[in-house]
């Protein structure tokens, strides 16, 4: 089998997916302490860094076992996402994030307009706003358009309307088309944004 070190880790998940149990050790093995490093960087308290460590592999193990991987030659950055969204669950859970009302339209904005956070919330913060970044860039340019005048310019849709030499209701319904596709993306990446 060669030098255990040098098999990829798209061939150890193969193999796991396959059945062979030790290569999901191998590669837990390999990274450990770079997961539980970041994991601990964050929660400051062993033991619930412990935790959020097994419930990062629960996670993996279990999209493994459902076939849901397909981030082939990525396996670290994929499990460190997992672990970053536990921790802000665990934030979360106990109450150390700030609550946001997601009855409006906008929920997925109201997470970046919060300034009174202390330096673990703006950790977050910073995480979430370059996750939203990321997929904002995903948008029709359309969408993107309306979505950056209205969100981080501050236009109404009549300005929006004007500026685009649209309609009032199309800039609306770039806005609408918009939010549902980054409402989508957010759970395609299982990215936590809001409580």
């Amino acid at each position: 089998m060669g030098n255990l070190a040098t098999i990829p880790e798209s061939t150890l998940v193969k193999q796991y997916i396959a059945g062979d149990e030790k290569s999901l050790a191998m590669l837990i093995n390999r990274h450990e302490q770079k997961i539980f490093g970041f994991i601990y960087s964050k929660v400051k308290n062993k033991a619930i860094a412990e935790d959020v460590f097994q419930e990062t592999f629960i996670k993996v193990i279990k999209t493994l076992k459902r076939g849901k991987y397909n981030e082939e030659g990525k396996f670290l950055p994929w499990v460190m996402r997992i672990a970053h969204n536990l921790v802000i669950d665990h934030f979360r859970k106990s109450n150390r994030l700030p609550k946001f009302d997601c009855n409006g339209d906008f929920e997925i904005f109201d997470v970046i307009s919060n300034d009174e956070l202390d330096a673990e919330h703006r950790l977050v913060k910073s995480q979430i706003e370059g996750d939203l970044h990321e997929l904002i860039k995903i948008l029709p340019q359309d969408q993107f358009e309306v979505l950056q005048m209205r969100i981080f310019k501050e236009m109404s849709f009549k300005e929006i309307a004007l500026r685009t030499d649209v309609s009032i209701n199309t800039a609306l319904g770039r806005m609408r088309y918009a939010l549902i596709n980054l409402r989508k993306a957010v759970e395609a990446n299982q990215i936590i944004l809001t409580n």
